[in-house]
């Protein structure tokens, strides 16, 4: 079914309750196994409903946050979220306990109650009038930022739309560009700051409340982070300081001389090439009549997924007006659906929209038979290596995206992984420290970001444009507003990627095999498992990321223009 088809309806809460009251009583008076199968199938029921709901209103108030009836019904699915939170709670605890366990795990897996043992941890009835406030806070962030019309270029721009000029190939133009949308974040800069330091106070309550030393903890156990910890994340980032800075720092250093700067500015930072970084050629329509051709012709599996995705317009990607900023990748569960949102502006973001956020939606694609929601997605460092592996796998097709400029896109592309890693460790490291020392200024955090720029990016010099000078930059970030400790998830993902990358380059066939094994399981293993199914090294093996990145650093000397 098309996606302006799709029927929207407010979800009746009260009946909803009503159900999930009588779902668990049929849990605890359960005769047999089948009973238990009766009701956690009318479980995934009326949780896809409620799921596919609370999408559609948040997928079109994302569209156009201007839409009033859509901002009302993503208002309601924040506030009724948590209570309905409550109640699956409840019903999940009858299932942990039901002397059936046994037999659901022998047909659905065990992981899946390792998961609700963790999850289960993470709430409780008492704080949902701070899961409420917290979700209020969130989405005030979203409404500011999508806000923004900045006069640039004779032309009121949001900030995606900014996005474009922000790699020009004039630098002057950069320089203007950073600038404005600097002064954009400064002129909100004490309402960022209180939504901020609202945020950590409310989460800091709610850790405690649920008996948590502090939010850090929680914020491990709401990721689902079922198979390391802090001190393996800890490690994993001295690695990227130790043995990937370095070669980032030297990348930056040649980037610096091809661009004919001495001193690597923040406008310089993203401008790989005198002329400009590569874009892809043509039109929006011609970048998505691209997208379709490459994933028709790069295996059976993707070609049925990209029909599917373009006959029901499962696609909303033109920058406009009102539209929230950035992009994700969403399922809308009762159409077994998955759907893309971003904003194009004429960057290679463009093709990556096509290739991360398409990643995600072949890989939601095809579990999506998958008997139980639960088993469908793993945690989301997996999700992304789906995503961040599918941007390399594109690879062969890049060129009718590029055309002539392919291969400095490849060499872009691949840089831009290297590049990123460290500064994914800033957002996950900040995090840390700020949840750990949840009265801190909001001076305090500032000056700790900029200190963390000092250690993974040392070759940026962010004078003259005081948002970024101050150590404010962390406040363009959604993810540290919108999902705590999700960043590190990217950096374990390109990791991942980078392996795959390599392997494809030998073999492109056993490459993809080994993804799809990765990407057949869903969530029915962990990450690390994942990688073992795979035949891949994970990202917490001492040495791993130093092989990654001698091996990357070879190919591109080796592929030099």
């Amino acid at each position: 079914m098309k996606f302006s088809e799709m029927k929207y309806e407010r979800v009746d809460m009260a009946l909803l309750g009503e159900k999930y009251d009588k779902l668990t009583l049929d849990i605890k008076q359960a005769k047999n196994a089948e009973d238990v199968f009766s009701a956690i199938d009318e479980h995934e029921k009326i949780s896809s409903n409620f799921a596919t709901m609370s999408t559609l209103a948040y997928v079109r108030h994302s569209i156009n946050t201007k839409d009033e009836f859509y901002d009302k019904e993503n208002d309601f699915y924040d506030k009724n979220g948590p209570l309905l939170q409550e109640k699956t709670t409840e019903f999940m605890k009858a299932l942990l306990v039901s002397p059936f366990r046994n037999e659901v795990e022998k047909k659905h897996g065990s992981l899946l109650f390792k998961n609700l043992e963790m999850e289960l941890k993470t709430f409780s009835p008492e704080i949902i009038p701070l899961l409420q406030k917290e979700n209020k806070l969130v989405s005030d962030y979203q409404k500011l930022i999508a806000s923004a019309q900045i006069d640039f270029d004779n032309k009121k721009l949001n900030i995606s739309q900014l996005g474009v000029y922000k790699v020009d190939k004039d630098r002057d133009v950069r320089k203007r560009a950073f600038e404005a949308e600097g002064n954009f974040y400064m002129s909100h800069a004490d309402t960022l700051d209180t939504i901020f330091d609202e945020l950590v106070k409310v989460r800091t309550e709610i850790a405690r409340k649920l008996g948590f030393k502090n939010f850090t903890e929680l914020g491990y156990m709401r990721r689902t982070r079922n198979c390391y910890t802090p001190e393996m994340v800890k490690n994993f980032r001295e690695q990227v300081k130790k043995d990937l800075v370095p070669i980032v720092t030297k990348i930056k250093k040649e980037q610096a001389k091809t661009i004919g700067v001495d001193n690597l500015m923040l406008y310089d930072n993203s401008t790989f090439y005198l002329d400009g970084n590569p874009k892809p050629a043509g039109t929006p329509e011609d970048i998505l009549a691209a997208g379709k051709k490459m994933y028709e012709e790069m295996s059976p599996e993707t070609n049925e997924f990209i029909n599917f995705m373009y006959d029901n317009e499962l696609l909303d990607v033109l920058a406009k007006e009102g539209k929230a900023v950035g992009g994700y990748c969403i399922t809308i569960p009762d159409y077994k659906a998955p759907f893309i949102f971003s904003n194009f502006n004429g960057t290679a973001g463009d093709v990556e929209v096509l290739t991360h956020e398409a990643g995600h939606a072949f890989a939601d694609y095809t579990v999506r038979n998958f008997e139980l929601e639960e088993n469908k997605n793993p945690s989301m460092e997996s999700c992304e290596t789906h995503s961040m592996s599918m941007e390399f796998f594109a690879w062969p097709w890049l060129d009718l995206f590029y055309k002539e400029d392919t291969k400095r896109a490849k060499l872009t592309h691949l840089k831009g992984a290297l590049i990123f890693i460290p500064y994914g460790c800033i957002v996950d490291e900040f995090q840390h420290i700020v949840y750990d020392n949840p009265d801190m200024t909001p001076a305090q955090r500032h000056e700790a970001w900029a200190d963390l720029e000092r250690q993974y990016r040392p070759y940026i010099d962010m004078t003259g444009v005081p948002f970024y000078s101050e150590g404010r930059g962390w406040q363009r970030q959604l993810h540290i507003y919108h999902y705590p400790f999700y960043y590190i998830d990217y950096c374990l993902a390109q990791t991942e990627s980078l392996i795959f990358r390599g392997l494809s380059q030998n073999d492109y066939k056993d490459a993809w095999d080994r993804y799809m094994k990765f990407v057949k399981e869903g969530g029915k293993k962990t990450f690390v498992e994942l990688c073992e199914v795979a035949g891949i090294k994970t990202p917490f093996e001492d040495g791993a990321l130093r092989e990654i990145a001698v091996s990357t650093e070879k190919w591109l000397e080796e592929n030099k223009l």
